[in-house]
C-alpha cells in the first residue's frame, strides 16, 4: 500500500492534519538550505547569500544544462550539484545584488513541470501542493482561458452537486432529441 492510498483513506480533519505537518517539515527542510528559491512554471530563481563586500570577480558560479556551482573563488562551493531537471543555459542568467546576494535565474526547458528542489541531493517538496501566483484570465490567451474557465465552471458545479458543462450539454442534446421526437417513450431511459 503507498502514501497516496493511506492518504486517500484519511478523513479530512486527519489530511488537514498531515498537510499541515508536511508543510511544517518542507518548510524547516528548506530553511536549512544555504540559499532561497523559487520558481514559476517556466523559470527557477536562486538566491544565494555570500559576505558582505562581495564582487563579482570573487565568485565562481557555473550554470550548465543539469548542473548548477556557487560559491567564492579557492573556496568550498556554497551549492553545487545536479540540478533535477534540465535549463536552457543561453537563456539562464547570474547577478551580484547588493554585493551580498548572488541572484541565479534558471530558465527551465520543461515549462510545464514543477521543480521538486534545486539540487537532486537536496530535500524534496510537494509539488502536488503548489500554489501557484494568482493570475489573471485576461492574461491568457483565448483558448486557454476558455479551458480554465471551463475547468472553473465545473469544479463549482461539482462542489454545488450540479452537472459539469459536458453533463448539461448531454442533457441539452436529449431533450432536442425528445422534442424532434415525441412519438418515442423515454420514460425508462437512463442517462449516465
Amino acid at each position: 500500500m503507498s502514501a497516496t492510498d493511506d492518504y486517500d483513506r484519511m478523513t479530512k480533519e486527519e489530511r488537514e492534519k498531515q498537510d499541515k505537518e508536511d508543510k511544517l517539515r518542507e518548510q524547516e527542510e528548506q530553511a536549512m538550505l544555504p540559499y532561497k528559491w523559487s520558481q514559476e512554471l517556466g523559470e527557477v530563481d536562486v538566491t544565494v547569500p555570500v559576505p558582505k563586500g562581495t564582487r563579482a570577480k570573487d565568485l565562481n558560479v557555473i550554470i550548465g544544462k543539469k548542473k548548477l556551482r556557487v560559491g567564492l573563488k579557492n573556496q568550498e562551493p556554497i551549492l553545487d550539484g545536479d540540478l533535477c531537471k534540465e535549463i536552457k543555459v543561453e537563456d539562464s542568467t547570474w547577478t551580484i545584488q547588493d554585493q551580498e546576494y548572488v541572484l541565479v535565474h534558471l530558465e527551465k526547458v520543461n515549462k510545464e513541470a514543477w521543480w521538486e528542489n534545486v539540487l537532486t541531493h537536496h530535500p524534496k517538496i510537494d509539488t502536488r501542493k503548489i500554489e501557484p501566483m494568482d493570475s489573471k484570465l485576461s492574461d491568457l490567451d483565448g483558448e486557454t482561458r476558455g479551458m480554465v474557465e471551463k475547468m472553473m465552471f465545473d469544479n463549482q458545479q461539482k462542489q454545488m452537486g450540479k452537472p459539469t458543462s459536458d453533463e448539461l450539454k448531454k442533457q441539452e442534446a436529449i431533450k432536442k432529441f425528445q422534442a424532434m421526437h415525441p412519438e418515442l417513450d423515454f420514460s425508462n431511459v437512463k442517462i449516465s
